[in-house]
């Protein structure tokens, strides 16, 4: 039976009055302060209600406090233990929640309850829906400016050993063994027992644990021998196809090993695969068949995470009031995908997400892999300009890179490198062909290199409006006003630090799409809590500490003791030496 309670009437007497105001303070300038008043009664509990009765079973937990839990426990980092624990004791956790004190019922959450509700929530994929109604009641609530934004991705490792090749073949026909025996007895026993025993006997286990490199080729024809005999023993059975680890034996062959047939016997052979012809997508591990791999970053999954920034000026030497000043930033978009994915494909469906939303940017920077001539045409087209680097490059010293060359603003040529006009630039089906006189090229110091073949007329080659539009970015590259907008990109690298080291997303303990995209969810919304808290607390200590100037308290501690010093000088230089105070020592005089 559906429970909730009314987070949203304030209590007639406040929980925090046998505190002290010390203690008191703590919490009200804390993140508890704000996710009791900000935070619990937004949470889209009406998303939840689908999935459970309204009059019949036993009442469930608060399905507010449910959901802060959860949130709760991805912004710290912990476990199910630990997160019972800090709700039955923890007394910021009690008031951050609006639990009662005096109702047991409410101050202890099983673990299996946690459990239950988070994969009711990951399944469902409601972490997505979390996370845009919070967000977008904060950047409602403290006006934040979604004009400029920046996009970057994280890597995240889920709760899974890195296999190299020999050790995931062993694991996933250890799998496949263990669940036949299981659930099939009588088709296990009809396998030949040294295969069985090579896996399965304790004694045995020795074989594939100390691979030799110069061995592991010999050891993966082996494997692979076994793999495609039960892959053929097993593939018309459809109890046995239908198992979840059969699929994993089969996508393994599959992906790892190339089936052949000899003409001559009629027998089905196979051949490994070597590493570069197996696909970036394949099985990484069999207790988590949704990662894949990254060149770049290895196994796991990735987020891709959109924020906003502010462009402030550079820093002074002794700016004081920077931090005070500094707008709040919040992650408007994440998208969990897996690792081989590339960053390439995440631009415009980030964009969409925060379009729909009604916080579009009006810039956007990205680095080169989102910068694609794709996504900045499709972007402008949206009115988002995208900052980025051009992706890939040209070798240096081998050919001049077009954008030396001057264009008009019809897309033509203008003038060379060398400042010679061409002698014709002309368009030709989805192309131009530009022509340069003979005399130009031949005498031209700066012929090695250039770009320019024999043609009929002259010298000249052809491009097209692609190369003319990538051309005049790589140019804009090097303006110091793209500098100055693209420093503010590097910005982002501290967001992902802080998102590791606060909520530990780097690192998770769950496997599949599905748990982690629930788990790297609620964490960039915790992350969101975290910087909401400390801009309110930011505020109200600049305003505690601001004198009638205007001036915060220690720039005021700094001038009036400037003014006394310089004010002492003089009385010492002036005053001292008149001839009523000629009774001091010389020492004070100097």
């Amino acid at each position: 039976m559906l429970f909730t309670k009314d987070h949203k009437t304030r209590p007639l007497f406040n929980p925090l009055e046998r505190f002290g105001k010390h203690r008191r303070a703590r919490i009200e300038n804390g993140w508890a302060q704000l996710f009791r008043e900000q935070i619990l009664p937004k949470l889209p509990v009406e998303r939840i209600r689908p999935f459970y009765c309204g009059s019949k079973g036993a009442p469930t937990k608060d399905l507010y406090a449910m959901l802060g839990v959860l949130l709760l426990q991805q912004m710290h980092d912990l476990t199910d233990e630990e997160t019972t624990d800090q709700v039955a004791f923890n007394v910021k956790w009690q008031y951050a929640l609006n639990l009662s004190e005096s109702n047991e019922r409410e101050l202890y959450v099983c673990p299996k309850t946690l459990w239950s509700f988070r994969n009711l929530l990951a399944v469902n994929n409601l972490s997505g829906t979390i996370f845009t109604t919070i967000t977008d009641h904060l950047a409602q609530l403290f006006s934040v400016d979604p004009a400029h934004q920046r996009l970057d991705s994280v890597h995240v490792f889920s709760n899974m050993r890195r296999l190299g090749r020999v050790s995931l073949f062993v694991r996933t026909i250890k799998g496949f063994l263990v669940n036949l025996r299981r659930h099939h007895k009588e088709r296990f026993s009809a396998l030949p027992a040294e295969l069985t025993g090579r896996y399965l006997d304790k004694s045995q286990e020795s074989v594939f644990s100390m691979v030799k490199p110069s061995e592991s080729e010999k050891t993966l024809s082996a494997l692979g021998e076994d793999l495609l005999f039960l892959v053929e023993t097993f593939v018309g059975e459809k109890a046995v196809s239908e198992m979840t680890s059969f699929r994993l034996l089969y996508r393994l062959f599959s992906e790892q090993c190339v089936a052949q047939s000899d003409p001559a016997t009629r027998k089905k052979t196979f051949r490994v695969k070597t590493n570069q012809e197996i696909p970036s997508d394949s099985l990484q591990n069999p207790s988590d068949p949704d990662a894949t791999y990254c060149g770049h970053k290895g196994q796991g999954f990735q987020a891709q995470i959109q924020e906003t920034y502010v462009p402030l000026p550079p820093p002074v030497d002794g700016d004081t009031t920077r931090e005070a000043e500094a707008p709040l930033r919040l992650a408007l978009s994440v998208a969990v995908e897996q690792a081989h994915r590339s960053d390439a494909h995440a631009l415009l469906p980030a964009l969409a997400d925060v379009t729909e939303r009604g916080l579009a940017p009006q810039v956007l920077l990205a680095d080169s892999l989102y910068g694609s001539e794709h996504n900045v045409a499709e972007a402008a087209a949206a009115g988002v300009e995208v900052v980025a680097p051009v992706p890939g490059g040209q070798r240096e010293g081998k050919t001049f890179r077009l954008a030396e060359f001057s264009f008009t603003e019809e897309g033509g040529i203008a003038l060379c490198p060398a400042g010679h006009v061409p002698a014709s630039d002309s368009i030709v089906r989805k192309h131009r062909e530009v022509v340069f006189s003979t005399a130009h090229c031949l005498g031209c110091p700066k012929r090695k290199g250039c770009p320019v073949k024999s043609v009929r007329k002259g010298y000249g080659f052809t491009y097209d409006q692609k190369q003319v539009r990538m051309a005049r970015r790589r140019a804009r590259e090097k303006t110091a006003e793209f500098a100055d907008r693209y420093r503010h990109r590097s910005g982002v690298e501290a967001t992902m630090s802080a998102l590791d080291r606060l909520t530990g997303v780097k690192q998770l303990r769950v496997r599949g799409i599905n748990a982690v995209r629930f788990a790297v969810t609620m964490k960039v919304l915790g992350l969101n809590i975290f910087r909401s808290a400390a801009f309110v607390r930011q505020k109200s200590k600049g305003k505690r500490h601001r004198n009638s100037s205007g001036l915060p308290l220690r720039e005021a501690v700094i001038g009036l003791y400037a003014v006394c010093r310089r004010r002492w000088h003089l009385f010492l230089t002036h005053v001292a030496t008149e001839p009523c105070f000629r009774f001091y020592p010389r020492e004070i005089a100097a």
